[in-house]
């Protein structure tokens, strides 16, 4: 198996990195504590083309493949897991279904602005009692003269307080089931189009965050994403690519965790030496460089399958599952290595602990990557 990076994949990846080291990381722990959108670090992604990597030239994206996209967002991530979860829902979640489904009057329309971060986008699938039963939908859609009207709730919209427009999922069918679901594209100055009040939460909380209600938002015909009733399938396979993005974050964030572990170890001294030196440091800094390095192959291998056209869904399932522990376990010994000073916000591994538990979360919780995993194997 060859791995080796192209020309053109070292160059997006050296690129991500410049930027996420000079312009990212110093600002990192202010975006954290002032649950800040950096709506000027957003518009640098897209002025590089990070923000539409997988998006055809022709809809003014950089036309590069899923391995390119993995790797860039694994920098971003490095040095701010708010950035990297805001570039991941931008790619995955709004580019991607719109190249995908779209009209090419819809991806006239939008992509351009996307790609360069002009515009910025949102996914609404998760509601208050549609979380990992994604199909529980209660948002629903009724066509109505020459539109459609939208009326629901979506819940945790990552990036919605800041958005243009976000994809609506909704039931405009009931009684088919997930075959009765479709998604809408719509502007969030429709009116009818509430974002409510931004998430305080936990970690990424440069990420901004929210619910969005919908009281007959009435949207044109040309807002339907695909087919009427596809709009589960194209759900899914959003979030097969968004598993990607996800764990992609995660070994970003598990590589500032081990990198920050390892200046923290060589610099600090205990009995003499620095505790680098001490077995018990060397052995949590082994076994974190090479689970990271396994979640990384693993993400590799979705992402080059995805590359192939071929379905991904199980390879996606494992490298987020994986990654997203991984980033969780290596936060934590993070916080061990740096004892004391590890609880203490005026250092970083805080803030790669608070940040690394939402990988386990969304995009799919570790219980639901376990079933789809399962699922797949027991299909085989």
């Amino acid at each position: 198996m060859d791995l080796d990076l192209t020309a053109e994949q070292t160059l997006l990846r050296d690129t991500a990195r410049d930027l996420a080291t000079k312009e990212i990381l110093p600002r990192a722990a202010e975006i954290d504590r002032a649950h800040e959108f950096p709506r000027a670090l957003v518009s640098r992604l897209g002025a590089l083309g990070l923000l539409g990597v997988m998006v055809p030239e022709k809809w003014g994206g950089a036309g590069m493949d899923a391995v390119s996209y993995a790797l860039a967002l694994e920098e971003i991530s490095r040095a701010c897991a708010s950035v990297g979860v805001i570039m991941s829902v931008q790619n995955s979640l709004v580019c991607a279904p719109i190249v995908t489904s779209g009209t090419d009057a819809q991806r006239a329309r939008w992509l351009p602005g996307l790609a360069v971060g002009e515009t910025i986008g949102c996914f609404g699938l998760s509601e208050p009692e549609a979380g990992s039963d994604a199909a529980a939908q209660r948002t629903a859609a009724v066509k109505s003269g020459a539109g459609w009207v939208l009326n629901g709730t979506k819940n945790f919209i990552t990036n919605a307080p800041a958005a243009d427009i976000i994809l609506v999922a909704a039931k405009t069918d009931p009684s088919q089931g997930t075959k009765g679901i479709s998604i809408f594209i719509v502007p969030t100055d429709t009116p009818g189009v509430k974002i409510g009040k931004p998430d305080d939460k936990l970690g990424i909380r440069g990420a901004v965050s929210a619910q969005v209600f919908l009281a007959d938002a009435t949207v044109g015909l040309d807002a339907l994403l695909g087919a009427e009733g596809e709009g589960f399938k194209i759900a899914m396979r959003a979030l097969d690519g968004g598993r990607i993005g996800i764990a992609a974050q995660a070994v970003g964030i598990a590589r500032a965790a081990f990198e920050d572990a390892v200046r923290y170890a060589q610099e600090r001294k205990t009995f003499g030496q620095p505790i680098a030196q001490h077995q018990a440091i060397q052995f949590k800094l082994a076994d974190m460089s090479t689970e990271i390095e396994a979640a990384r192959l693993l993400l590799w291998r979705a992402a080059a399958k995805k590359d192939t056209g071929a379905r991904y869904t199980r390879e996606a399932a494992m490298a987020k599952l994986f990654a997203s522990e991984v980033a969780n376990r290596a936060a934590k010994e993070a916080v061990q290595v740096f004892g004391g000073y590890g609880y203490l916000a005026d250092f970083p591994a805080e803030r790669h602990f608070r940040d690394a538990k939402i990988t386990e979360i969304y995009e799919g919780t570790s219980e639901i990557q376990r079933l789809v995993i399962a699922s797949s194997l027991l299909k085989d």
